[in-house]
């Protein structure tokens, strides 16, 4: 058993991927407490930095009793220990396998912790990991307690990326589709309550709604598949039960409740006619649900087409098809070849900046996941354009911290495959890709070549390389932003790509801004070559929101059915540029000429403007300007660091960035705090 100085330790009760946790006794006071300690023995400074973040967030909760108190943080040789409180309880999912309770004793806990779960988002505080093990329980005091915050979040919302599922942070079989990366959609507090009903379902059946060892499965279920309704599980629970449940168990956050408020009451009405009756009658639910939150919900409005045509073309290359059809929409996929010799295609995005392309385009993730998909990425700078294949480096350098995710047998299988595919001419890969060198090791010098025969080797060496990953088994799907900035290099490298009858199952993806790109761009003439050997190219062209479809947009954002004022406004302002609807509205909600008003005895609270008041401003119909006077809003401390992040491109790491900055790391990431609260930056990593 482990020594801890000034501890005497009783029994190890948890022992996870990242934590050892222990029951003890405090020697200056004999009193029980609960000792949570990372359990490498060289941990890395990120994951000190978190045990950090944890005891002060908990810290933050102290004077609330749902929250198990945290005494101290102290260091152990060279980890952290955390003292946490110990009130005699166990997890619901120990008391779950131990007894048995009457229905009235889980709805009176599944109000506990729902009143928990508000309370903790009422101090902009997400949990992102709630469960029944993670839920201490009492049953004597009847005290019920939450746990574990060492991946919770205090930002209002967090953009979540692609990963291996087997090392996404939290629980994954009570993990929200949003939470998995795979959705095209931030994560906010609503990613909790999707938990919460993952946690009901086996309170009330007992049981998962969702159950394989195959990650990758587990998270398709989360995102595609609907479970079996509890009452087919438990025939004797009520239907109001199952379908608040059901409600909170929804794929979009959207369709789920709103606020705990409307929860909780859901369930007290299942506990008052209980107790009365000693039945549940069916109701409406949600009758008391409305956020005071201002939320613009993350569907894609207007782009059911470029959606349906955007899967149809990945579905092809998916499924190894070897010709396609020509659409008669020249306007969405024109240039789509009627004898397609290979099995691959390129789809183009074109349009206005903050017209949707990248969203659009990630629409993808939740059908790769269904066919065990790769999707990688890179972005051309304007300022970069000097640089070869800079985009395609970085989009090869996010596939291997992919591969590397992976098993130590995949791994070698990976490197077996490699090897074979590149022979003797494994460095060259790795002078452009550095990364692959943790995957194959390192490899033997090759000889210099002119400059033509040194580019013609790369082209030939790439086409091996790209070939192993594009399989049936497991499609590519590569996507390259800002295509108008791309270097000649990379526009060659994608003609020998596209033209290699050996590469399969390859989905190329690039976007642009099309007013930058004329006929006589490079890649036009790249694009033009590529359709004479009958390279399969589609192309959809996105278009500014329509009237109608903003007037949705914001009637769903604000829970009316009655907005055309508003939306009248917002058109005049915007012109229907998605980016800049989401920011004006956020402006005005930022400036309180949208606000909500909160429920009485007579109405249920609702959303409010004044049109005159806006008006009045003379608000800028420029999103450069709007976007300029946000960030003028900012403390100094941030303006200051966000200029010097722009000067190391559209991606940054916080080492690199306290370099520059001259402050240490954790200086550094609380100036850009705010400008993360503001949604200016993105960590895809917190």
């Amino acid at each position: 058993m482990i020594n801890i100085p000034n501890y005497k330790i009783i029994k190890q009760i948890y022992d996870s991927a990242h934590s050892l946790v222990y029951c003890a006794l405090r020697n200056k006071d004999n009193q029980p407490v609960i000792l949570k300690m990372l359990k490498e023995d060289y941990p890395s400074p990120e994951e000190l930095t978190r045990y950090h973040q944890e005891f002060d967030i908990i810290r933050c909760l102290a004077d609330f009793e749902f929250v198990v108190n945290a005494y101290h943080l102290e260091k152990y040789q060279n980890t952290l220990v955390m003292c946490l409180e110990d009130f005699g309880g166990e997890s619901l999912k120990y008391w779950l396998a131990e007894r048995s309770f009457r229905l009235d004793e889980l709805l009176r806990l599944a109000i506990r912790a729902t009143d928990i779960l508000g309370e903790i988002h009422k101090q902009h505080i997400i949990h992102k990991d709630i469960n029944p093990t993670n839920l201490v329980f009492n049953p004597t005091t009847e005290v019920l307690k939450i746990i574990d915050f060492g991946i919770s979040t205090q930002l209002s919302r967090q953009m979540m990326t692609l990963k291996n599922p087997k090392i996404l942070e939290g629980t994954l079989a009570y993990m929200s589709p949003e939470q998995t990366g795979r959705m095209n959609r931030a994560l906010d507090y609503r990613t909790d309550f999707y938990s919460l009903g993952v946690t009901f379902y086996e309170l009330f059946t007992g049981q998962l709604p969702f159950e394989s060892t195959d990650a990758m499965k587990l998270v398709h279920y989360h995102i595609a598949k609907q479970p079996t309704p509890p009452v087919e599980i438990n025939p004797e629970l009520p239907a109001a039960i199952s379908n608040l449940i059901m409600k909170l168990l929804e794929k979009t956050a959207e369709a789920r409740y709103q606020s705990t408020w409307g929860i909780k009451t859901d369930l007290e009405n299942c506990l008052n006619q209980f107790s009365q009756n000693g039945s549940i009658e069916n109701f409406q639910l949600a009758n008391a649900d409305i956020s005071d939150r201002f939320q613009i919900p993350q569907k894609l409005y207007g782009r059911d087409y470029e959606i349906e045509t955007l899967l149809a073309a990945f579905e092809r290359i998916a499924t190894d098809s070897e010709s396609v059809s020509q659409t008669d929409d020249v306007s969405k996929t024109s240039e789509v070849c009627r004898e397609n010799i290979y099995k691959s295609e390129i789809m183009l995005v074109a349009g206005f900046s903050g017209i949707g392309k990248s969203v659009l385009i990630k629409e993808i993730y939740k059908s790769l996941t269904e066919k065990q998909g790769y999707f990688i990425s890179g972005k051309f700078d304007q300022f970069q354009r000097n640089i070869p294949y800079s985009a395609v480096v970085t989009a090869f350098g996010e596939l291997v911290q992919q591969l590397l995710s992976e098993s130590e047998s995949q791994l070698i299988q990976w490197k077996n495959k490699l090897l074979t595919a590149l022979g003797a001419n494994g460095q060259v890969i790795i002078d452009v890709i550095p990364e692959i060198e943790l995957i194959i090791g390192s490899q033997p010098a090759v000889p210099k070549l002119g400059v033509t025969e040194s580019k013609n080797r790369f082209n030939l060496v790439f086409q091996n390389f790209i070939r192993v990953f594009c399989q049936p088994e497991h499609p590519l799907v590569i996507f390259l932003d800002d295509l108008q900035w791309v270097d000649s290099a990379t526009l060659n490298l994608l003609e020998v790509v596209m033209t290699d009858k050996e590469t399969n199952t390859l989905f190329f993806i690039g976007a642009f801004r099309d007013k930058e790109v004329t006929p006589t761009h490079p890649l036009m003439m790249t694009l033009d070559a590529l359709g004479k050997e009958n390279v399969v190219i589609n192309k959809i062209i996105l278009k500014p929101l329509v009237y109608e479809e903003v007037n949705l947009l914001i009637a769903d954002s604000l829970h009316k059915k009655s907005v055309e004022s508003l939306t009248d406004l917002v058109m005049r302002k915007t012109r229907g540029n998605p980016f800049f609807v989401n920011q004006f509205l956020n402006m005005l909600y930022d400036e309180e000429l949208l606000h909500f008003v909160p429920p009485t005895d007579e109405n249920k609270g609702n959303w409010q403007w004044n049109i005159d008041k806006i008006e009045a401003l003379n608000i800028t119909d420029n999103v450069v300007d709007l976007m300029i006077a946000k960030l003028k809003k900012l403390p100094e401390s941030t303006q200051q660091v966000l200029r010097l992040a722009a000067c190391v491109g559209n991606h940054f790491d916080l080492d690199t960035l306290s370099v520059i900055y001259e402050k240490s790391v954790a200086e550094t990431f609380q100036d850009l705090q705010p400008a993360l609260n503001e949604g200016l930056i993105i960590n895809d990593e917190l």
